[in-house]
């Protein structure tokens, strides 16, 4: 029996399900891609009210001050001079969970902080891993539907969820950190936060960088065991959130220090990874971290809904010395981020308290919709270019130009010479102690072990093996034992 051909919700042929189109083979993601925007915007509908993911969430206000001079790789004015301090916003969260889940859950977290700069608002959504599942955003609407309720037993599915994985090899690195000893941190507190995708960083002279945010908390890593984690979710659900409020209303303000690695554009073409690829990181030794600044939370929100749940991030909120790479999944969350807001909270969103400039006043021509409250002063006109002294643009790019050449179409990523999906989470695994070893297979094999489908464990225990041949004999064998029990 052939297999029903997939299709747009128009009826029409998809011809590639894992590759978005672009601008040739590493280029940006084009508007053209009906198929792709088609699953995000649909995907960002499917729940009300709550965030389809990061919906449970912990928030706090602070500053970020610059500790390091940077004006060498970027002219964005927050980053200008040692001492600079900015206002930012930061939203805790985990990924798959509801908004009634519990916080010690085996999940990666958000780390998504917001620079209420000079210059507008500079949005940094990120993780608390420094690599992602996939590597392509028409993949994640499927991804997240695997690890989220099943439509007909309404529960987290063993199948569901290993069975996506076993079909995706470039999601091995990122299970290896999830099953890891970080898998579950102690409280929001105890963990570092990653920008996670490369960004573009644009010096005074155009000089263009590519660059990774490292979030290294000062407060040391600490992290739950599964059985910890188990307890702690029992007891108090709000663990995270109450350690956190607690904290900071004691005074005991937490604190990260930002690094970045930095590549100069000119050398991302030859790197050995593809360095626009969320499954990958950039070894130290390659790209040593290179300080920038501290910051720190010292103030709790007055109302958790208000400033909370209703803050929104998007990645496409640069200010000028800062742009996109041409990673993908950070090119589908250009749109996916901003469309989702426009959806759970409106068109005018923006205006929120949390969301609107503090540094800097808004102005631009868009006016209406629900609740609006932008009428830009009496007789303002809403168009532009106008003879009445709006508004005007400034001619000057945020970030410096990216080349584009090739055919448009769907591609996959440029391959580099080590550009296979287990490399890095070989890597991982040989960094590890015998103990922390022993954690990680016990934790990968007791969900594994759950899978109904011997098929789908034997696809996942091969990128275990292509990993390193001792993790996956590990694994194996603990998912063996656990099957025969």
């Amino acid at each position: 029996m052939s297999k029903r051909v997939l299709t747009t919700e128009s009826g029409a042929p998809v011809a590639d399900n894992q590759n978005s189109a672009s601008a040739g083979v590493g280029g940006p993601l084009l508007l053209q891609d009906q198929h792709l925007l088609e699953k995000l915007a649909r995907f960002n509908r499917e729940r009300i009210p709550e965030r389809v993911v990061h919906a449970r969430g912990s928030g706090a206000y602070g500053y970020f001050e610059v500790t390091d001079d940077v004006t060498g790789f970027t002219y964005a004015d927050f980053l200008s001079s040692v001492g600079k301090r900015t206002e930012v916003f930061l939203r805790f969260s985990t990924v798959a969970d509801s908004l009634g889940g519990a916080d010690a859950v085996r999940d990666p977290r958000g780390f998504a902080v917001k620079f209420y700069t000079e210059e507008g608002n500079y949005d940094l959504v990120g993780n608390n891993t420094p690599v992602f599942f996939i590597k392509d955003p028409i993949k994640f609407p499927d991804f997240i539907h695997s690890q989220k309720r099943d439509p007909f037993t309404g529960r987290q599915e063993a199948d569901n969820v290993w069975d996506f994985w076993a079909h995706s090899p470039e999601a091995t690195h990122q299970i290896t950190w999830l099953m890891g000893d970080r898998g579950i941190p102690a409280s929001y507190r105890h963990m570092n936060g990653y920008g996670s995708h490369t960004y573009q960083w644009t010096n005074a002279e155009g000089e263009a960088f590519f660059v990774k945010y490292h979030f290294k908390t000062n407060q040391g890593v600490r992290s739950l065991s599964a059985e910890q984690g188990a307890e702690l979710a029992g007891k108090d659900p709000n663990s995270h959130q109450t350690d956190l409020l607690q904290a900071i209303e004691r005074g005991v303000n937490p604190s990260w220090t930002l690094y970045v690695q930095v590549m100069p554009a000119a050398e991302a073409a030859d790197y050995r990874f593809n360095p626009f690829d969320l499954t990958k990181v950039w070894p130290h030794k390659d790209y040593p971290l290179q300080r920038v600044g501290r910051l720190v939370l010292d103030r709790n929100p007055d109302n958790v809904f208000a400033e909370v749940e209703q803050a929104a991030f998007s990645p496409n909120n640069f200010v000028p010395g800062i742009g996109p790479s041409p990673d993908k999944m950070l090119q589908g969350r250009l749109f996916a981020y901003a469309d989702a807001h426009r959806y759970r909270l409106g068109v005018n969103h923006t205006l929120l308290a949390v969301n609107a400039p503090r540094a800097t006043t808004a102005h631009n021509y868009g006016r209406d919709g629900l609740m609006a409250s932008n009428s830009q002063g009496r007789a303002a006109k809403n168009y532009e270019p106008n003879s009445y002294d709006g508004p005007a643009e400034t001619g000057r790019p945020l970030a410096a130009p990216l080349a584009v050449s090739g055919w448009t179409g769907t591609h996959e990523a440029p391959q580099h010479t080590k550009d296979d999906d287990f490399f890095q989470a070989g890597e991982l695994y040989r960094l590890m102690s015998e103990d922390e070893k022993s954690r990680l297979v016990a934790n990968i094999a007791g969900g594994l072990s759950q899978v109904s489908r011997d098929d789908v464990i034997e696809k996942n225990l091969a990128h275990f093996h292509a990993a390193d041949p001792e993790y996956g004999k590990r694994v194996e064998e603990a998912v063996r034992a656990l099957r025969e029990d």
